[in-house]
């Protein structure tokens, strides 16, 4: 399954032209157009990477960064803006963001660090969530880490005695 990117402009020709370089490069796109659409989507959905604007019709960037980071939400966050003051990268990377990248901007750089930060995010999380060994077989599936047994989709409850019997 290809990474998901949430593109967050109000200027319709730079989302068409992130989702042309994203799909170019195998990857998927949903565009929202304001703050409020990126988090009703955030509610409802989850990306591998946010792409963002600061500068949105209905509110800034940065408070979109500080609702996600409050909320919980650790998705990597590139701010593409065409502010391009150090304070507002500092203050950008200060509230959460992982990354600031300035228009006008390189396609092959920003695909190179939307790659980077998917790689790292995927590490990270990765490392942290060791799978749990686990045997499926003709409706009964068996998580040996966990002790968990499921019987057709319902989850029976067994004794330690019982679950090493089984």
């Amino acid at each position: 399954m290809a990474d998901k990117v949430l593109i967050v402009d109000d200027d319709i020709s730079i989302c068409k032209l992130l989702e042309k370089v994203m799909h170019s490069n195998e990857l998927d796109t949903e565009v929202a157009g304001s703050g409020k659409e990126a988090l009703e989507l955030l509610k409802h959905h989850t990306y591998d990477v946010i792409l963002m604007d600061i500068m949105l019709g209905d509110m800034e960037g940065f408070d979109v960064i500080k609702e996600l980071r409050a909320n919980g939400i650790q998705t990597p966050v590139m701010i593409v803006s065409g502010r391009n003051e150090d304070y507002d990268s500092l203050y950008g990377l200060s509230i959460g963001a992982d990354d600031y990248i300035t228009k006008p901007f390189s396609p092959s750089e920003l695909v190179a660090r939307v790659k980077a930060h998917l790689a790292r995010y995927e590490r990270l999380i990765g490392s942290n969530t060791p799978e749990n060994d686990t045997v499926e077989i003709r409706g009964i599936r068996i998580d040996k880490t966990a002790r968990r047994v499921w019987v057709n989709g319902e989850e029976k409850q067994f004794t330690t005695k019982e679950f090493d019997l089984l």
